[in-house]
């Protein structure tokens, strides 16, 4: 591959993971994470998650709704209930990973730079 069809390439795969860089940059957002990982694979409610972490209700619904949004979780409705949970399937953090590897392939066959000084 061109080094300019290489760099389209990367930049539209960083471009494809703007809004889940974003979500998963802030601290509280990766303590949420966790505690969904740690947690049974059918879901968490706000109020487990919000005794687990020790953050207010409000303050874990805002970043729920903000990973949601950059499809880093999925959420499960049981009547009234809600369940939060990652999904293992194809979901934004694949993406990531996607592109963090072809970064890394791309880092693997540059140049050794520490000769250029």
């Amino acid at each position: 591959m061109s080094e300019s069809n290489e760099l389209l390439e990367l930049s539209k795969e960083f471009k494809e993971c703007q809004k889940a860089l974003i979500a998963i940059g802030d601290e509280t957002r990766q303590l949420i994470i966790s505690a969904l990982l740690l947690s049974d694979c059918s879901g968490v409610r706000v109020g487990d998650i919000a005794n687990k972490t020790n953050l207010s209700r409000p303050s874990v619904s805002h970043h729920l709704q903000v990973l949601k949004n950059a499809n880093m979780i999925s959420v499960r409705r049981e009547g009234t209930k809600n369940y939060y949970y990652l999904e293992a399937r194809d979901n934004e953090l694949n993406k990531i990973i996607r592109l963090f590897n072809h970064v890394n392939t791309i880092m693997k066959h540059a140049p050794d730079r520490r000769d250029d000084f």
